[in-house]
This record gives structure tokens, C-alpha cells and sequence, in this order.
């Protein structure tokens, strides 16, 4: 999974695309784990788009989309947040999820 920019970020949403957005901190156990079950869910939909962003660098996109905690997915149908999963519960579950858009 690639690590979007800001000009990425917004690319993806103002095109009004289907994507992912992986938000995380280096120094979060917790995302370090949800990064690896990310990544392993994304080998198997190479189809979606996908990227990670370190929320330290990009305090704006917390404050804008709500985002409360970290690890946070953010899921984009067309352009708009359809959803924000702060537990990542499984790969299957990742995979459900990542499959819906």
C-alpha cells in the first residue's frame, strides 16, 4: 500500500472516487498490527484504491473528516465518507469491508 500525499488524498476524494484511506501514527502499537492485516487484505483486491497516510503530518484531515482515534480506515464511495472502522477485527472482516465499495 502506497503512502498518499495530500494531493493525493484530495485527488482521490474530490474525483469522486471509490478509495481507501489507511490513517495511522509510527508509534501506535495498535496500527502497526492494522497496517499488516491491511496490507494483507490488500494483495487480495489489487482492483481497489488504496493508501495510507501518517496522521502526524496531516492534522487538517483529523479535524475536517471527524476522524476520532488511530487506526482508522476510511472508506470513499464516490467521493464522500461511506465509512470510518477504527477496529479492524480480522482480514475477512477487512475484506467484507473493502469489497462493499
Amino acid at each position: 500500500m502506497q503512502e498518499w500525499s495530500q494531493h493525493e488524498i484530495e485527488e482521490a476524494v474530490n474525483g469522486q472516487k471509490n478509495a481507501l484511506l489507511y490513517l495511522y501514527t509510527p508509534m501506535c502499537g495498535t496500527c502497526q498490527m492494522a497496517g499488516k492485516m491491511l496490507a494483507v487484505a490488500a494483495e487480495l483486491v489489487p482492483d481497489k484504491e488504496m493508501g495510507k497516510a501518517d496522521l502526524n503530518y496531516l492534522p487538517e484531515i483529523a479535524e475536517q473528516w471527524g476522524v476520532e482515534s488511530v487506526p482508522c480506515l476510511i472508506i470513499f464511495k464516490e467521493g464522500k465518507i461511506h465509512e470510518k472502522l477504527y477496529a479492524f477485527r480480522s482480514v475477512p472482516y477487512l475484506l467484507e469491508k473493502i469489497r462493499s465499495i
